[in-house]
């Protein structure tokens, strides 16, 4: 099973069939992806649940129904095992960015995260679940597949928002902030801290 994002409320793909209470099942082959998404923006449908057949395609069919972009992003550890946070839109979130050129998915993480907050040496430690959201930018909808990267940093220097993405707070958050911080952040977020 996989979980797409539109805001908050999640998009199931599945190959289970289930009595519907607070969310609506749709066949995914024929779905109408921009009446699914108007639905779960503008009712209090808590989810919806998108039916296929074949496990292995559920993932790959969705793709196909908006244009992608590719993203790289990072939660990042310092060795006070801090972890590294962004505030941007009036939300906390982590560091991640489109993918450029040839540069590879695990490069792209890294230098999001160096280019959103300022931190360097950053290493890669292992890879983190990929998260899928909706989002609109210009007036279309399109799906953000972001790979995720745990790394660590002995980086101790000044953090730096990279204002002109929005970035207005770079801070190194503990357990606790960290808890508090998910309480103003995205749902694909959380699932990851």
């Amino acid at each position: 099973m996989y979980t797409i994002f539109v805001g908050d409320k999640p998009i199931l793909l599945t190959t289970k069939v289930e009595q519907e209470t607070d969310f609506k099942s749709y066949l995914l082959k024929s779905v109408n992806i921009g009446k699914v998404i108007k639905t779960l923006t503008n009712t209090d449908l808590k989810a919806v649940h998108l039916v296929g057949r074949n496990p292995n395609k559920l993932l790959k069919h969705f793709l196909k129904l908006l244009p992608n972009v590719v993203a790289g992003g990072g939660k990042a550890y310092n060795a006070k095992s801090e972890i590294l946070f962004i505030y941007r839109n009036d939300k906390w979130d982590l560091p991640k960015g489109k993918a450029e050129g040839k540069e590879s998915i695990e490069e792209t993480a890294v230098r999001e995260v160096e280019e959103e907050t300022g931190v360097t040496g950053l290493k890669i430690t292992k890879p983190l679940p990929t998260t899928y959201h909706i989002f609109k930018r210009n007036g279309k909808h399109k799906i953000k597949v972001t790979y995720w990267f745990e790394m660590k940093t002995d980086f101790e220097g000044k953090l730096l928002p990279q204002e002109n993405e929005g970035i207005t707070k770079v801070e190194w958050l503990d357990d606790k902030a960290s808890q508090k911080a998910l309480e103003n952040s995205y749902a694909n977020i959380r699932v990851l801290v």
